[in-house]
C-alpha cells in the first residue's frame, strides 16, 4: 500500500490525482480477484479509510428478504456485526431506502438532519458506548441493476473538516466496484447451493467460519451439523431452515410430546434405526413420516421402503442427536425397561389376535405387562395427570392420551389387535372384573408391586360403542400438601383465608370444576392447621393426598357407606375439624351445617362455577337461609391457569391497546381502586418466546387464581333473605372480592401468565 498521504486540494494537484486513481484501482483489483469476498474487505478497511482519510469505514451487506443491513467490515475498536433496518430512522438505512449519497458534517446537528430527512435520526448510543464522537459521515447505496446490495459509510476527517464534493464522487466510484463484486458473489453462491447456503445468505456465519467449522468437526469425529449446533451456536431453527432448503423436504426438531407410533415400530429393531439414524415419527395423509438425517442416502431410503411395503413414505429431514432422542423417547423409560418395539413384537408373537383376556396376562415377563408399566411410568415421568386408554372398533389402532398442565396430549398409538389385551392387563392389576365389558367400573392401582415406583392410580372403564371399553387412570400424587404460602394467593385472599381457617367452627366451601384444585387447596388450608391440639377427619373418594395427623377415611357408596354416614360416625369420633370430598346432595350438606353449628369447623368442595353462584346453588337444595347464613364462613372459588415458561418467557413493552384491554376486562373503576397500574413508557408484560423445556409452547406449569367470597354481616343478611345471585355479588365485590379474572388480570401484571389463557379458565 502506498503510504504517501491525499491533501484536500487533491483534485488542483495531478500528483495526488494519479495516487488517488492508482489506489482506487488496487483496491477495485483486490475486490474484484477475491474469492472470500468477507476476508478481502476486512484487509481493505486500511486501504479504504487511508483513501479517503477518514477515521473508519463501515460496509454493509442487504438482506432484502427481511428488510435490513447487516455490516461485513465495521473498523475500529467496536467492531461488532450490525443489523440495521432499511429505513429513513437511520443514516446507512436512510441511504439504502432512498437510494441516495448523504454527506453530513455534524450528525449531532439536529437541524442539518431534519434538513435532509425530518425522520433521520443518529443513534448515539454507540458513542456513549465508546467513547468515540462520532460528527462527519459520507454514506452511499451499494446499487446494481436497480437492485439494492448494501451501502458504504466513512466516518469522521482528522482534520475536522467535512467531506468534500470530491469525496463524494469518490465514494460513489468505491460503490460502483462493490456493486459489481456483491452481484458477482450472489450469483456464485446461487450457482453453489450447499447445505449451509441459508446461514451463508443470511450472514448467520461466513464462509471463513465454516470452512473453520467444518475441519473443527472432523477433527471431534462428529457431524458439522452437530458442531454448528453446539459450538459456534447456531439457532437450531435457521439450521434447520438450511438443510429443509437444501433437500427440499420439511425440517423436524426434538419434541418429548411427540406421541409414540406403536403401530409404526412394529417388527424395527432399535440398533437398526439408531446405527442408520431414522425413525418413523406419525402417519399424515396416510403417508408414514419418516425422520432421516441424510434424505440423499437412497440405499437407505431404499431398504426403509422395504421395511413399509405398499404404504407410501414421506421423508422428513432431522439432525443426528434429534432422532436418536426419538429412538429413546420410543422405545425405552429411565430404567432401560424394554423397547416398544420389542415389547410389540413379542404380543404379536403370543397372539396374532388375543381376544381371551386369561391368556397368561398375569404372567410377569408378559409383554403386556411391559407394556402397561411403560405407559404408566412414562406418564408418571412427564407430570401427567390422567392416562385415558381409547380402543376403536376395527382396525383402527388404539389410542393412549396423557393429560399435562390441564391439556391432553396423544402420547402413543398401539396395533389394534392388542386392545383387548392392554384393558385387561389393566383390570387385572386394578382388581376389577375382567369379564365385565357392559357395565363401568372403578378401582385403584398400587403400582409399587408392579413397576417399582410408589404410584397409585385411580382407575375408571366405561363401555363404549362398538363394543370397546375405555379405561382412564387418575394418577394421585402422594407426598406433603404444598403451603399456603406456596399457592398463589394475593396478599388480601391470603390473609382473609388464613383468618376463617383458624375460626374454631364454622363452614369453608371451595368450588370449581374437574380438576381446578380444590382438594390440593383444602389439604394446604388442613397442612396449616394440623396440630397436635386438633383433632381431624376427612371423608374423600379416593384418599388422593395423605398427611399425617389426619384420619382419613374411604368413602365406599355401594355398601352404604357414603358422605353423609361417614359425617354422621365422624360427629361420634370427637372431632376439631372435619373435610368432607364434597356436598354433593342434601343430606351430606345438612349435616356439615349442622356440624358447624355445633363447634366443628367443616371443609368441602362443591362443583360451582363461582362463589356467589355456590350461595344459590345451596339454597336452592333446600337447606335453611338462617342456619347456613350464620354457619358459612368463606367460600374459595378457583381455577388453574397455564403460566408463562420460566426459561423463555421475556419482558416487553405492553402498547397502549394491550394496556386498555387489561383495565377493561379487569373493571376501571375497580382496577383504579385495587391495582392503580398506570401506563408508562416502562410499563412490562411478559411473554413465552418457546424453548425445549416448554416445547416451543411458551407455557410450563400451572398456578391458582381464586375468588374469594367472605360470609360478612351484610352477606349473611342478604343470604338470609334468599337475594338473587347478582345481589350476593355485588355485596361480595363491595366488601373486597376480586373476580376470578381480576385475580388473573393481577397475575398477568406479575408477569406469571398471559390474558389468553385467564380468558380460557374464567368467565364474566
Amino acid at each position: 500500500m502506498l503510504n504517501t498521504p491525499i491533501t484536500d486540494d487533491r483534485v488542483q494537484n495531478l500528483e495526488s490525482e494519479v495516487i488517488y486513481r492508482t489506489r482506487l484501482q488496487e483496491i477495485g483489483n483486490k475486490i474484484n480477484a477475491a474469492t472470500d469476498l468477507d476476508e478481502i474487505l476486512t484487509s481493505l478497511e486500511e486501504d479504504i479509510t487511508d483513501l479517503f482519510h477518514c477515521d473508519r469505514v463501515t460496509i454493509y451487506v442487504a438482506d432484502n428478504e427481511k428488510q435490513e443491513l447487516v455490516s461485513r467490515i465495521r473498523s475500529g475498536s467496536e467492531a461488532v456485526a450490525r443489523q440495521i433496518r432499511v429505513s429513513a430512522k437511520s443514516i446507512a438505512g436512510f441511504c439504502a431506502f432512498k437510494e441516495k449519497l448523504v454527506n453530513i458534517k455534524d450528525v449531532y446537528d439536529d437541524q442539518e438532519l431534519m434538513n435532509i430527512d425530518p425522520g433521520l435520526t443518529f443513534d448515539k448510543s454507540w458513542d456513549q458506548r465508546t467513547g468515540y464522537r462520532t460528527k462527519h459521515i459520507l454514506g452511499c447505496p451499494i446499487v446494481f441493476k436497480k437492485q439494492l446490495l448494501g451501502a458504504v459509510q466513512l466516518l469522521n476527517r482528522p482534520s475536522d473538516t467535512a467531506f468534500t464534493d470530491y469525496d463524494e464522487r469518490s465514494i460513489k466510484e468505491l460503490a460502483d466496484i462493490l456493486a459489481i463484486a456483491f452481484y458477482n458473489q450472489k450469483r456464485i453462491e446461487r450457482g453453489r447451493i450447499h447445505k449451509f447456503s441459508y446461514l451463508l445468505e443470511n450472514q448467520f456465519i461466513t464462509q471463513q467460519e465454516l470452512d473453520k467449522a467444518v475441519a473443527d468437526a472432523r477433527k471431534r469425529r462428529v457431524a458439522v451439523e452437530e458442531h454448528l449446533v453446539n459450538e459456534v451456536k447456531i439457532p437450531k431453527k435457521d439450521l434447520g431452515k438450511s438443510l429443509s432448503k437444501y433437500y427440499r423436504i420439511p425440517f423436524v426438531s426434538y419434541n418429548n410430546n411427540v406421541p409414540i407410533p406403536g403401530e409404526l415400530l412394529v417388527g424395527l429393531k432399535v440398533p437398526f434405526m439408531r446405527n442408520n439414524c431414522w425413525v418413523p415419527l406419525c402417519m399424515e395423509e396416510q403417508k408414514i413420516v419418516i425422520a432421516i438425517n441424510d434424505p440423499h442416502d437412497l440405499q437407505k431410503i431404499d431398504e426403509i421402503k422395504a421395511l413399509f411395503p405398499n404404504q407410501p413414505v414421506k421423508l422428513c429431514v432431522a439432525l443426528k442427536q434429534d432422532i436418536l432422542d426419538y429412538v429413546t423417547l420410543f422405545t425405552q423409560d429411565e430404567k432401560e425397561m424394554a423397547a416398544i418395539d420389542d415389547i410389540i413384537s413379542q404380543l404379536k408373537e403370543e397372539a396374532s389376535e388375543i381376544e381371551d383376556a386369561e391368556s397368561g396376562l398375569g404372567e410377569e415377563d408378559s409383554a403386556v405387562v411391559q407394556l402397561v408399566n411403560k405407559i404408566i411410568l412414562d406418564a408418571f415421568d412427564r407430570g401427567a395427570s390422567d392416562i385415558h386408554i381409547e380402543p376403536y372398533s376395527g382396525k383402527q389402532a388404539t389410542q393412549v392420551r396423557i393429560r399435562v398442565d390441564g391439556n391432553c396430549h396423544l402420547y402413543q398409538t398401539i396395533p389394534y389387535n392388542y386392545k383387548n389385551a392392554l384393558v385387561s392387563r389393566i383390570k387385572i392389576m386394578s382388581d376389577l372384573d375382567i369379564a365385565e365389558r357392559r357395565k363401568p367400573q372403578d378401582g385403584k392401582i398400587r403400582f409399587k408391586k408392579y413397576g417399582g415406583k410408589d404410584i397409585e392410580l385411580r382407575v375408571a372403564t366405561v363401555p363404549t360403542q362398538g363394543g370397546m371399553e375405555d379405561v382412564v387412570m387418575r394418577i394421585l400424587h402422594s407426598g406433603e400438601p404444598i403451603p399456603l404460602e406456596n399457592m398463589a394467593f394475593s396478599k388480601a385472599n391470603y390473609d382473609n383465608f388464613i383468618s376463617v381457617i383458624t375460626r374454631p367452627y364454622g363452614m369453608i366451601f371451595v368450588c370449581g370444576p374437574t380438576g381446578s384444585g380444590k382438594t390440593t387447596t383444602l389439604h394446604s388450608a388442613l397442612r396449616h392447621i394440623n396440630k397436635v391440639d386438633k383433632k381431624i377427619w376427612t371423608a374423600e373418594d379416593p384418599v388422593e393426598i395423605t398427611q399425617k395427623g389426619l384420619r382419613q377415611v374411604q368413602v365406599k357408596p355401594k355398601i352404604g357407606f357414603d358422605f353423609a354416614a361417614a359425617m354422621r360416625a365422624f360427629l361420634r369420633a370427637d372431632p376439631d375439624v372435619i373435610m368432607v370430598g364434597e356436598m354433593r346432595d342434601k343430606e351430606t350438606t345438612h349435616i356439615g351445617i349442622e356440624a358447624s353449628l355445633t363447634g366443628h369447623l367443616v371443609f368441602s368442595t362443591l362443583h360451582t362455577n363461582s362463589a356467589p353462584e355456590s350461595i344459590t346453588r345451596l339454597l336452592d337444595m333446600g337447606m335453611d337461609p338462617f342456619n347456613f347464613a350464620d354457619a358459612i364462613l368463606c367460600i374459595l372459588a378457583q381455577r388453574l391457569v397455564l403460566t408463562l415458561c420460566k426459561s423463555c418467557k421475556k419482558p416487553y413493552h405492553a402498547t397502549r391497546a394491550e394496556y386498555d384491554e387489561l383495565v377493561r376486562e379487569y373493571g376501571p373503576e375497580e382496577f383504579k381502586k385495587t391495582l392503580n397500574i398506570p401506563y408508562t413508557d416502562d410499563l412490562q408484560l411478559h411473554k413465552g418466546e418457546g424453548c425445549a423445556a416448554c416445547n416451543q409452547t411458551g407455557y410450563r406449569g400451572r398456578m391458582g387464581i381464586h375468588e374469594l367470597l367472605m360470609g360478612t354481616d351484610d352477606m349473611k343478611r342478604k343470604i338470609q333473605t334468599k337475594e338473587r345471585m347478582e345481589v350476593i355479588r355485588n355485596q361480595a365485590v363491595f366488601d373486597g372480592m376480586t373476580t376470578l379474572r381480576q385475580d388473573g388480570i393481577a397475575k398477568i401484571f406479575s408477569g406469571n401468565c398471559d390474558l389468553l389463557q385467564v380468558r380460557k379458565v374464567t368467565i364474566k
